[in-house]
């Protein structure tokens, strides 16, 4: 394969494979569940304890749903996640729970959790009798919060359930044990992008900023960019195949500007530039055949139309015959004397008299001679000329040929030339106007660059938000100056839109611009930035499976209700909200009458 030239690999999802019944509990514990529930993919497994706790998550999807059609193949019922094969066919079908990074219906939650369930092979009956780690978002609105809690414990009646933050819990898999660390978590993922400051080992609420972009907003700008670059290929420039250039090969410019001057240089174009080759079809080259095989190529068709008109003279002959043979029985009818019969047949003819039907049997007859005689003279010579046959009864339809007869016709053309067929033309080989290969190629250059590059500048798509520095300088100003020192020595770097090349050494020179003078810092990436949520949160559900303080119960739930929250180390904070108090009505009748008795009042002394 030429330089620099990738295939679209169009991953297509494998079914997930419903899993053996799993571990039912640990000693007198039943064994957690550990549910990663984001808006990119859904990621479950058992947190068992032990040594060996077991393999990465057992069950990874993408959390969308498709509504199947009554009576399609494979069922009527919806089709979740990695059942749903190559996800572009779908497109315009897909459901998802989730209103950016936060889960609002009801329903569609339902759908994952069950695919989640049933495939992890829980296997007690007519419930989940196993406690349940959910991830949720940052700051999550009461009403999602209330709205998963009535479902995980009215729907699937599990005995207790713990709420934590994915990339808090991310933070937790990667700090040492038992450590209260401080720190600054910078989280991008398909929706959003958080800056969440850490103080002593507890969120700092107050001050935590999202930014809505995320890998979503990144893989659609680089489809607007190669559509507007490759109008001819919009329909192959799928956001799929975008996820694809984003996650194999984008990167994160250390300095944006500078890297842009050097892709203005040739040298560095060429040897830099991705090539994504669309799939194509060979058979579109053009041809180079030789003479003779022209010959035979023109022999065979002229074979087939030959075939293709003798089987139309003996179809037409067949109608004629068998018309002929009508018309002479009620020919017969009159010459029997049979007169009522005769004059009904008649009428079914649409005739009038004894001639006209005289005048159409001598028709009818040589036209069929006429047939006969034109098979006996294409089965004695085989050169007879097709191209000028022509229809031989003008009062019966021409019989269309089928589909199988006329596939071809547009290779007919080399027969209606006028060229002579004694004058041969010397043979030269015919090229192709283009490569067509290099044709389908898409030249993914500086958007390698310009679509990750949206979480550091908002604007380059027209969204008047800060980027992650701006965003991390406005925090950090919010702090003494000792706390930022100490915030600044574990900026900690989470997320799947956080997995391009260089986003650790773009964070450090952002850091290095807004510090001072001879400051230390210290930027760390996750061990692996995408499963580390779910790995934290295995962690810490084994490290506290016994400790009641961080677990909500069913019995407090139905108390206090589906708002309510228990902290711990990875979870969100309580934050009260205190709504200015509103006056009630009577006082605010009294305060307008007196205020217009007032204003009627410096009216007329002021007149």
């Amino acid at each position: 394969m030429a330089a620099n030239v990738f295939p679209f690999r169009d991953a297509r999802a494998a079914p997930d494979p419903v899993l053996e019944a799993g571990p039912v509990a640990h000693g007198l514990l039943p064994v957690p569940l550990v549910l990663d529930n984001g808006s990119f993919q859904v990621r479950a497994g058992w947190a068992c304890p032990g040594q060996d706790p077991g393999p990465e998550p057992r069950l990874q999807f993408r959390a969308v749903c498709a509504r199947g059609r009554g009576g399609a193949r494979g069922g009527s019922g919806p089709q979740v996640g990695n059942a749903l094969g190559s996800l572009e066919p779908l497109r315009w079908m897909l459901r998802s729970p989730f209103d950016r990074n936060v889960p609002v219906n009801l329903e569609l939650q339902e759908l994952l959790l069950d695919y989640s369930f049933q495939h992890l092979g829980v296997s007690s009956q007519g419930c989940v009798d196993h406690p349940i780690v959910l991830t949720e978002a940052v700051c999550n609105p009461l009403y999602s919060r209330q709205m998963m809690s009535e479902l995980l414990f009215e729907c699937y009646g599990i005995p207790k359930v713990a709420y934590g933050i994915d990339s808090l819990f991310s933070f937790y898999h990667n700090k040492p044990k038992n450590s209260m660390c401080s720190g600054l978590i910078i989280s991008s993922g398909y929706q959003c992008t958080h800056v969440l400051p850490i103080l002593e080992g507890r969120l700092d609420a107050k001050n935590c900023k999202r930014i809505n972009l995320g890998g979503s907003q990144a893989a659609g700008y680089l489809q607007r960019l190669l559509q507007l670059k490759y109008p001819g290929h919009l329909a192959a420039i799928t956001l799929s195949r975008m996820e694809e250039i984003l996650h194999e090969h984008s990167y994160i410019a250390e300095d944006y500007v500078e890297e842009l001057h050097k892709w203005r240089c040739p040298d560095y174009y060429e040897n830099n530039v991705h090539k994504m080759q669309l799939p194509f079809s060979s058979k579109l080259l053009g041809s180079t055949l030789t003479s003779e095989e022209k010959q035979e190529r023109r022999q065979q068709q002229l074979r087939r139309l030959q075939e293709l008109n003798a089987r139309r003279r003996e179809e037409k002959l067949q109608l004629d015959q068998e018309r002929l043979d009508r018309l002479l029985y009620v020919q017969e009818l009159l010459e029997d004397g049979q007169m009522d019969q005769f004059h009904k047949a008649l009428i079914e003819l649409n005739m009038d008299s004894p001639e006209e039907l005289q005048s159409y049997i001598q028709k009818l007859s040589s036209a069929v001679e006429q047939a006969k005689q034109k098979i006996l003279q294409a089965e004695v010579n085989l050169e007879v000329d097709v191209v000028d046959s022509k229809p031989e009864t003008p009062d019966l339809e021409q019989l269309e040929p089928s589909l199988e007869d006329v596939e071809s016709m547009n290779d007919f053309d080399p027969l209606f030339s006028e060229e002579t067929p004694g004058v041969e033309k010397p043979v030269t080989t015919v090229q192709p106007v283009f490569n067509l290969a290099a044709y389908h190629q898409l030249f993914v250059g500086t958007e390698r660059i310009r679509a990750p590059e949206i979480i550091f500048q908002p604007s380059l798509i027209g969204e008047e938000q800060a980027g992650i520095a701006e965003t991390l300088q406005y925090i950090l100003d919010r702090y003494p100056k000792d706390v930022q020192e100490m915030l600044v020595q574990n900026v900690f770097l989470t997320g799947g839109n956080t997995m391009y090349p260089g986003i650790k050494a773009r964070m450090e020179k952002e850091l290095l611009e807004m510090r001072p003078f001879q400051s230390s810092f210290q930027v760390q990436l996750a061990s692996n930035p995408v499963l580390d949520a779910w790995y934290g949160a295995r962690d810490w559900a084994l490290d506290h499976l016994d400790d009641n303080e961080v677990w909500i119960t069913r019995k407090e739930y139905e108390e206090k209700g589906g708002e309510y929250l228990k902290e711990h180390c990875a979870s969100n904070i309580y934050v009260p909200i205190r709504l200015p108090k509103q006056a009630s009505r009577s006082s605010d009748a009294q305060a307008s009458s007196k205020g217009s008795a007032a204003g009627g009042g410096g009216a007329g002394e002021q007149a």
